[in-house]
């Protein structure tokens, strides 16, 4: 049973975003695996506390990553 699991900071991404990922994802899975797996695909979405998130000892935030993506 494939189990995918999306780490995302808290705040970033919006619920519909989430359940966009989550969407988007299982249909990715899908598309190996065949349409007979679709009913044990799990695909789910963890988030990360602000500051839980630490890339080359820099503490992420959401606004952080909203910058990067604006840039």
């Amino acid at each position: 049973m494939p189990l995918v699991t999306i780490d995302v900071i808290k705040d970033v991404f919006t619920p519909a975003q989430k359940q966009q990922l989550i969407e988007r994802v299982t249909e990715a899975m899908i598309t190996v695996e065949g349409e007979a797996l679709r009913g044990v695909t799990w695909v789910r979405v963890q988030e990360f506390e602000q500051g839980d998130w630490v890339i080359g000892g820099k503490s992420l935030s959401a606004r952080d990553v909203h910058a990067l993506a604006a840039a």
